[in-house]
């Protein structure tokens, strides 16, 4: 069943002792905004954390490749190839894949061994433009969004080798802010062994490793996400796939523990639900709705928040439904 309403939620979680999105380029500390102290968690985070869910809760589809399409599939797994992906598609629906290919020199363009060698050092061979019709393009995406979850929910760039198109997801998140500054730590660890036998020589049998670790003592974040049912009906993002949606927002981080993660549960799933397709109100005014104030001068659980949600006055056509 399409969608015949548009949906405005607001994602509320917490990290406890914690690192809740690493920045590789500043030794995996917590992401921080630089000029207030807020902690940041990047959409593409939060999205890795919905598609293991639904890796994980549909994996039994998964094994079963004879029980029809497999709709709930994962385009962006883990040592996943995409351009395997999209030759799938071109596979299944028995169409020609034109991939990206050299440039063939004319006849009288033809250089010796030595030469050509020579000649591919100087300057890198050019590629062909992709080719292919629109038809056979259009099916392919088709193909991917009745397949993978995560195409007709977040979208995808499969136009890299062979050409399956560009989708505009339905679903959007913002990166996830933290309501109040947080402090990221740097802890020391050891390990009691090493890697190699050249380290236990070095230490004389010693055989520690030293480490670092950063967390963040405690903090509360929250996420704004959006939900178009224009975009739902050209992805076939359904009734169906919304519900999973909800499920893996409010489960996700129960089945992503890790050492480095610390404690992060999901707190709050806010769901604003417009009568209409175009909306019955703006997004950012449903969100100020929602108020989260420190209760504690130095919080480091979520009882030392209080979370408000003004339901007086209600813009008409929009409910509020609150999942958790």
């Amino acid at each position: 069943m399409s969608l015949n309403n548009r949906y405005d939620f607001a994602l509320i979680f917490d990290v406890r002792d914690g690192n809740p999105n690493g920045d590789p380029d500043a030794g995996n500390m917590p992401r921080m905004d630089a000029e207030t102290g807020h902690g940041l968690v990047t959409d593409v985070a939060l999205k890795r954390k919905v598609r293991n869910f639904v890796a994980l809760v549909k994996d039994q589809d998964q094994r079963e490749p004879e029980a029809g399409q497999k709709r709930f599939e994962i385009y962006v797994r883990e040592k996943a190839i995409l351009n395997h992906q999209h030759q799938r598609a071109y596979a299944a629906l028995k169409l020609d894949a034109v991939e990206a290919v050299a440039d063939v020199p004319a006849e009288a363009d033809l250089l010796t061994p030595a030469a050509e060698e020579a000649d591919t050092k100087k300057k890198p061979v050019k590629k062909e433009k992709r080719k292919g019709s629109a038809e056979d393009v259009s099916k392919a995406r088709d193909w991917m969004c009745q397949n993978f979850f995560d195409v007709r929910t977040f979208g995808a760039v499969m136009s890299t080798g062979t050409n399956a198109g560009q989708v505009r997801g339905p679903v959007q998140l913002t990166f996830a802010r933290s309501v109040d500054p947080v402090v990221a730590l740097e802890h020391s660890i050891t390990r009691m062994a090493v890697a190699t036998e050249g380290e236990a020589e070095k230490q004389q049998g010693d055989n520690r490793t030293m480490g670092r670790k950063h967390t963040v003592p405690y903090g509360v974040y929250v996420a704004h996400g959006f939900v178009s049912s224009f975009l739902a009906k050209q992805t076939g993002f359904g009734e169906d796939d919304l519900e999973l949606l909800w499920q893996a927002l409010a489960q996700m981080f129960e089945h992503d523990r890790s050492a480095a993660r610390g404690e992060m549960s999901t707190r709050g799933l806010y769901v604003f639900k417009h009568n209409s397709e175009l909306g019955d109100a703006p997004a950012h005014a449903l969100f100020e709705r929602i108020q989260i104030k420190k209760m504690a001068d130095v919080p480091r659980s979520f009882n030392d928040y209080a979370i408000t949600v003004n339901t007086t006055d209600m813009p008409a056509g929009v409910t509020l439904i609150a999942k958790i």
